[in-house]
């Protein structure tokens, strides 16, 4: 669900850079996050913290600091998943990791402001801050029933990104201390 959670903050940022209002060519984002999952069969919400970096054109890091500290790291294209255990990372082999590969070729032009309808969503501009993307197809609606993504500004930066997975489910991912078009080093995106 991670990686998942991560390739959707992707595009999501796209969407939201691409419908600011002055849209800004982004070479790299940062920004630490805390996600809240909400399901009918807990007693009561999960919260994870972590921090986002992007480097474009294709360099990531998506890291969970708790509960369950792991790294999702990808360096030109290339996809691993680490997970922290008695204070080693270990990585992980697994399904997801490449579907990332696939969708960054449609979110690198849309980094650049150069938005176009997708085969997957729709996007509609609500008012100044709120963008909600509804999936186009019946059986991803099923998975997925709306986005609602909140920006901070002109800039497009996100301050929050709230997937709708079915009634009374869904995952917020709120971002703060977000930093646009500063230099990363590159070992970010290669070691957990």
């Amino acid at each position: 669900m991670k990686v998942f959670c991560s390739l959707l903050f992707l595009l999501f940022f796209s969407f939201s850079a691409a419908y600011a209002k002055s849209p800004v060519h982004v070479e790299s984002v940062q920004a630490d996050f805390t996600q809240e999952k909400n399901l009918p069969i807990l007693a009561r919400p999960l919260f994870s913290t972590g921090r986002f970096l992007f480097q474009a054109p294709d360099s990531l890091r998506w890291e969970y600091f708790s509960p369950l500290p792991s790294v999702l790291l990808m360096d030109h294209g290339q996809v691993r998943k680490f997970v922290k255990n008695n204070d080693l990372f270990t990585e992980e082999q697994g399904m997801g990791l490449d579907a990332m590969q696939v969708v960054l070729q449609e979110i690198t032009g849309w980094l650049d402001g150069e938005i176009t309808d997708t085969a997957t969503f729709l996007a509609e501009r609500r008012d100044e801050k709120t963008i909600v993307l509804t999936p186009k197809k019946p059986a991803f609606a099923k998975i997925i029933s709306r986005i609602v993504l909140i920006v901070v500004d002109e800039s497009g930066l996100m301050e929050s990104v709230t997937i709708h997975e079915g009634e009374n489910s869904f995952t917020r991912m709120v971002f703060t201390n977000s930093v646009l078009n500063t230099t990363i080093p590159a070992a970010r995106f290669t070691t957990p």
